[in-house]
């Protein structure tokens, strides 16, 4: 028996949606467009945005005999139509008809084990111009991510409901870690080649802003799945594989500050840089670990005061150091902040796996240093400290 409640729930989990729907409609110039559930004998809306009060709303059911939803249940093939009424498959069809629509589009979602889940669907009473490879291409390409968070999330509860032991727990967490941080790689990638298509076409401001906040997010992405992926090679034994050179170390260190700059608008980061020497160390790796501490103190650092990003040179040892203002933290918390998965908070608006701390002090070690934090009323300081 199909849990429905359990799909919504399965949808509204996934943070990439809502964005997935705007996109959908400002590129489009459509009012409508929803994640739907489709079954034999059910269509129920998981997720909608609604410009033209078509009234539905998530958890809301249409008859699935009266949608050409149910057809591509049956066919597992996109519909696609500029304007019904143009239209020779379909201007003749009960469906426009009944829901008084001139153009729509209807990807299936389609989840890796061939399970038909539904459709990321689109209509207005007005025809568009759908039927290109820019438009179609992304409904594909969203349908796959969709799809594919989905699986996700059943392949970890099923992992979980059938792990007996806390070590079976942390074995079974890794090999999957490990496997989908690969299979992320895929789909992140399709929809950043989306975007950059998307933004070729002559697209208003306000849809180009949108495909630059999806491409930051999967930017974001990206640094989450290298993350995963380190913790994955540590834990089954494989390790860091470092590419050290002696190119200069600043560019990357400020190409990783201009980054959380556009990410965090609002907030100011101040640096201070200084001279370095040639330094023989994996640059990109030392960006990643940059990159943790820099997002770890705007997440939790007072936001009305800047964050700071320091290097020096003393007594033959490099130091790299991020500090911020903010609530201390407590010594109970700073002894368990470099674990794997651990949280220092349990505000829910701090998400996060809790890997980027325990990634960042393992960049620190593979390079023979030490990544340490104080913490005080008047500042938290994290430094990486390297021998020269």
């Amino acid at each position: 028996m199909t849990d429905f409640k359990a799909d919504l729930s399965a949808i509204a989990s996934i943070a990439a949606v809502p964005t997935i729907l705007e996109v959908v409609c400002r590129t489009t110039g459509m009012g409508f467009a929803a994640v739907a559930r489709v079954t034999e004998d059910r269509w129920i809306a998981c997720a909608v945005r609604d410009e033209i009060a078509f009234g539905l709303q998530p958890g809301g059911e249409l008859k699935v005999e009266t949608t050409i939803c149910d057809e591509i249940r049956a066919s597992r093939e996109a519909v696609v139509i500029d304007h019904v009424a143009e239209d020779l498959q379909f201007r003749d069809h009960h469906t426009p008809k009944m829901y008084g629509f001139q153009s729509y589009i209807s990807m299936p979602i389609v989840l890796p084990d061939g399970t038909f889940f539904g459709t990321l669907c689109a209509i207005d009473p007005r025809a568009a111009k759908l039927n290109n490879p820019a438009i179609v291409g992304m409904f594909k390409l969203f349908a796959e991510l969709i799809a594919f968070h989905l699986d996700a999330q059943q392949r970890l509860a099923t992992s979980e409901a059938a792990l007996l032991t806390e070590r079976q727990t942390g074995e079974l967490r890794d090999q999957l870690i490990a496997v989908l941080g690969h299979d992320l790689r895929s789909p992140v990638a399709s929809v950043d080649a989306g975007m950059q298509l998307l933004q070729r076409l002559p697209l208003d401001e306000r849809a180009h802003t949108i495909t630059r906040q999806v491409r930051d997010a999967t930017a974001r992405m990206i640094r989450l799945i290298e993350d995963v992926l380190d913790f994955a090679r540590n834990r089954l034994g494989g390790g860091f594989v470092l590419q050290v050179s002696e190119e200069p170390l600043t560019p990357m260190l400020e190409q990783v500050v201009t980054e959380l700059r556009t990410t965090y608008p609002d907030r100011a980061i101040e640096t201070d840089f200084a001279a370095l020497p040639a330094l023989h160390v994996d640059r990109h790796r030392i960006g990643r670990m940059l990159s943790n501490l820099l997002g770890n103190a705007l997440h939790y650092g007072a936001p009305d005061q800047p964050v700071r990003v320091r290097t020096e040179i003393a007594d033959g040892v490099f130091a790299l150091s991020v500090s911020n203002s903010g609530t201390p933290i407590p010594p109970e918390i700073a002894k368990d902040l470099f674990k794997p998965f651990f949280r220092g908070t349990d505000n829910p608006s701090k998400q996060g796996l809790g890997l980027g701390l325990y990634i960042a002090s393992s960049i620190a070690r593979v390079h023979g240093g030490t990544l340490t934090v104080t913490s005080t009323p008047e500042e938290t300081r994290f430094t990486f400290r390297m021998p020269l």
